[in-house]
């Protein structure tokens, strides 16, 4: 039986003007931004519409802006009783993924994120870290490189995001001692990125603490349909490996090329990602063959979306 699979961004996937046209438009999303906008000391909505960029990249706004908007298109697509029958998140996204499973409502996924985004926003602003986009080599020789390099600090796998697409994260001069080891083992390209620090890697367990105690204090249900776990990039409806593997999300990798590996074994001929931006379509592309990979971003997406 041919399935469908919503997937949901994370971090980065952010522009400016994001949600203004749900938000003129669609009477759902002036509730959850209206009621977002009371939970946070800033305006969430004012970020994600007008900007400046600077402010919406911020950890600690970006995370919620990004759930926000995911949970929003979700909702549309729930109206018109189009439903998935796996999800899966990158990063914040398996957030968004826990309400699209029914496990969390909106209001305790935007709580969970909230403690997530302010925490990580801590450890970044307490920890000097980066991160590096390797591309042109495989998962193994990455980690070989890194093995054999042996510099001190703290440097690892962040994001094993497709076949050739891998994401290092650590200390700044561990990270970029390590781009170059990488660049002359042959990858095609190596790039630091702009981010606020170094996810998925050691420098953020200091957030691990209160994240915990907010998961276990969540009020978690049953899912409706399976969650594919960043952390090993498998299926799960055990409500205490959804927690403990979103707590050990944030410092593992995160398993993207596996979790979309085994949801196309497991059936789905149908992708579709939900959320700002275009970044998991082209994973999945470059990943699996002979899929329906669609998008939904915007109103006119929605209003265009080919379904059946």
């Amino acid at each position: 039986m041919k399935k469908t699979a919503f997937v949901f961004p994370g971090q980065a996937s952010q522009f400016v003007g994001m949600g203004l046209d749900l938000y003129n438009l669609k009477p759902a999303a002036r509730k959850y931004y209206d009621y977002a906008d009371k939970l946070f000391d800033f305006s969430i909505k004012e970020y994600s519409f007008y900007g400046p960029l600077a402010n919406l990249t911020q950890t600690r706004v970006t995370q919620p802006a990004i759930f926000i908007h995911s949970i929003i298109l979700f909702e549309e697509l729930k109206a018109r009783d189009i439903l998935p029958d796996m999800v899966a998140g990158h990063s914040l996204g398996e957030y968004s993924a826990l309400v699209a499973a029914d496990v969390v409502s909106f209001e305790q996924g935007l709580e969970l994120v909230k403690v997530r985004s302010e925490q990580m926003q801590i450890a970044t602003e307490s920890n000097s870290g980066t991160m590096a986009a390797i591309v042109g080599l495989d998962y193994d020789t990455v980690q070989s490189v890194i093995d054999k390099a042996g510099f001190e600090g703290v440097c690892n796998i962040a994001n094993y995001n497709s076949p050739n697409q891998i994401v290092i994260s650590g200390e700044t001069h561990t990270v970029q001692s390590t781009m170059l080891k990488l660049k002359q083992a042959g990858a095609k390209r190596v790039i630091e990125l702009s981010v606020g620090g170094a996810f998925h890697s050691a420098l953020m367990e200091t957030a691990g603490e209160k994240l915990k105690e907010a998961l276990e204090a969540a009020d978690f249900h049953e899912p409706r349909c399976p969650i594919y776990s960043n952390v090993t990039g498998t299926a799960t409806t055990n409500l205490s490996e959804i927690r403990e593997r979103l707590y050990q999300q944030l410092t593992s990798p995160v398993l993207w090329f596996n979790s979309v590996k085994n949801m196309a074994a497991d059936g789905a001929a149908t992708f579709i990602e939900i959320g700002p931006g275009k970044v998991l379509q082209g994973l999945i592309k470059r990943t699996i063959e002979d899929v329906n990979i669609l998008g939904v971003s915007s109103v006119e997406e929605l209003e265009n979306l080919e379904w059946n």
